[in-house]
């Protein structure tokens, strides 16, 4: 029988009835994963594509939500997308998520292009040229722009969508700008945006974005969303978000 868990792993409930294989001392999903998939507004026929899936919690995650048609996962980093292909097994979904291990650049080639509804990403927030220094070449690839740009991502993004087709992203604030400039440059515009805030009262650091290829120039602001309340609990839309009852 096949081994799906190792001993430097462990095996987490993602409280929808799903499971997720993580390392013990590597990178480990948070809310950021968790927020973009609630935020992804995915049809239940739509063909989806996750660029940089990591250990392949945003596809589980979708799929626990939305039961789309076709999620496609890639990964570049060949141990990741292993444990990603493990996670899948383990929850029993091959049929309905395919992890694919190369260059997310390179995917527009090799899986064709304009063929997708919707794109995913939860890209690596940090620029490469601020500097690295953490010493996990798992996690420095996760946060730092050292395998994919912004840029290059949206490119990508832009290739593999349909006409129409929408891109989900998370990211943090102080790219903003960058990341608006980008989307428009790349022919993808920005339709939607909320901004996440640590607790209320303090300034967001992170937003979900959601853009349109070739989309018409209207941009909607919705409500803020706060992960801690004056108390520091849990807001009662992030026990929803995670599926806790309060």
């Amino acid at each position: 029988m096949e081994q799906l868990v190792f001993s430097d792993e462990t095996v987490d409930d993602l409280q929808n009835g799903y499971r997720i294989i993580q390392k013990k001392h590597s990178f480990r999903y948070g809310v950021d994963a968790v927020l973009l998939a609630d935020f992804a507004d995915i049809k239940h026929s739509h063909s989806v594509i996750d660029l940089g899936t990591g250990s392949g919690v945003i596809p589980i995650l979708i799929y626990a939500r939305r039961k789309p048609a076709e999620i496609t996962a890639v990964e570049i980093q060949k141990d990741m997308a292993d444990m990603a292909e493990r996670s899948i097994k383990l929850n029993g979904l091959e049929k309905n998520i395919k992890v694919l291990c190369m260059d997310l650049k390179n995917s527009p080639v090799l899986l064709g292009k304009a063929g997708y509804d919707c794109v995913v990403t939860n890209p690596p927030y940090v620029k490469k040229e601020c500097g690295i220094n953490n010493p996990s070449e798992t996690k420095a690839i996760a946060r730092f722009e050292i395998k994919c740009s912004l840029e290059e991502m949206l490119i990508t993004a832009r290739e593999l969508l349909k006409p129409g087709g929408k891109l989900f992203m998370v990211h943090r604030t102080d790219r903003l700008a960058d990341i608006i400039y980008e989307m428009r440059d790349k022919g993808i515009e920005p339709k939607r945006i909320r901004f996440v805030h640590p607790s209320i009262g303090k300034r967001p650091n992170l937003l979900l974005i959601e853009g349109a290829r070739g989309g018409n120039k209207e941009l909607k602001f919705m409500a803020p969303l706060y992960i801690h309340d004056e108390n520091g609990e849990y807001t009662e839309e992030i026990h929803r978000i995670y599926g806790r009852t309060v």
